[in-house]
Order: structure tokens, then C-alpha cells, then sequence
């Protein structure tokens, strides 16, 4: 993803979601501008594009460092918040915490990734899937807070599904009460 950091830089968060959709749209070369608008609206939907998701010919897609340790990290994240939302402890400040991780380990990749045009297209669509779990663990989207712990959640069983990381154990399903 170097090719991006230097537009990325100061966007807010929203921003970089528009951002993300778009330049994962671009990374499929010579898609048309109205066919990426529509991408991006329609992943902004709720539909997160699912369908650019694709194996590299039937195999998982290499992953360097800085997606592994961000990937690592929010599901580490992730997985503190268990007992908490199994007790019906979840508090404000613990979706507040998680939001604020995700947030900052996809900002994080998106600086430190550096993945060939295809696998970069593929990681959008679960980075957009991220972040569009943050927005609602922040309460800033029309889903539930449980519903953003979903989300987050599978955007971590698909990255286990189309990206090569040795030792990965996709989180448990987490389902929206």
C-alpha cells in the first residue's frame, strides 16, 4: 500500500474509508469512475464489495510484516473483550477502546503495507469491513455496538481466508444481540 501514503496522510477516518474503497477499486485497473462510484457507494451500504474478494489463483495471498502485526494486534484486541461481552459487561469504554485499536492498526497498514495492486484490492474490502465495525463499536453507525464486534470479527475470518499467515487462528464467530 506505499503508493497511497502519501495522499492518506491527514485524512480523517471517514475520509480514509472513501479512500480505501476507491483506491481498491483503482487497484483492479481501468475500472471506469461511475463503475468505482458505485463500488463505493454500494460498499458504503453495508455490502463492503464482498464480491472482490478472490484467492491468488486458487492460493492465499503472501502478507508482509505490517499487515500480520496490525491483523495480530486488532484481533488480539478483539479477543480481550471476550469475557467481557459474554458476561454482558460490555461497557462504553470497552467498545470505545476497541474502536480506538482497530482504528489505529488500519491506520497502521495503511502507512506500512506494501502489497502488489491484486492483494492490496482484496485487504480494502476487509480494511473498509474494519472500519465500518469501528464506526458502529462507536456507536456512529446505524448498527449496534454488538454489531460492530461482528463485523470486526469477520473482517478477521475472511483475512484468515484469503491471506497467508503463519499461525493465524481466525477469531470465534461473535453474533449481534
Amino acid at each position: 500500500m506505499k503508493p497511497y501514503t502519501r495522499t492518506l496522510g491527514t485524512l480523517t477516518l471517514s475520509t480514509l474509508t472513501s479512500a480505501i474503497l476507491v483506491l481498491g477499486s483503482a487497484a483492479h485497473a481501468a475500472q471506469p469512475a461511475q463503475h468505482a462510484h458505485e463500488q463505493s457507494a454500494a460498499a458504503h451500504e453495508h455490502d463492503a464489495d464482498m464480491h472482490a474478494l478472490k484467492l491468488n489463483e486458487g492460493k492465499k495471498w503472501q502478507t508482509d510484516a505490517p499487515l500480520r502485526q496490525g491483523m495480530s494486534t486488532i484481533k488480539a484486541a478483539l479477543d480481550a473483550q471476550r469475557a467481557a461481552l459474554h458476561e454482558g459487561t460490555m461497557s462504553e469504554a470497552n467498545y470505545e477502546a476497541l474502536a480506538g485499536e482497530v482504528d489505529a492498526q488500519v491506520a497502521y497498514m495503511v502507512q506500512n503495507c506494501n502489497l502488489d495492486p491484486e492483494p492490496d484490492a482484496v485487504l480494502h474490502v476487509l480494511l473498509a469491513q474494519a472500519i465500518e465495525g469501528s464506526d458502529a463499536l462507536k456507536g456512529a453507525a446505524e448498527s449496534s455496538r454488538s454489531a460492530g464486534l461482528e463485523k470486526v470479527a469477520e473482517a478477521l475470518q475472511h483475512y484468515g481466508d484469503y491471506f497467508e499467515h503463519p499461525g493465524w487462528q481466525a477469531p470465534a464467530p461473535i453474533t449481534a444481540h
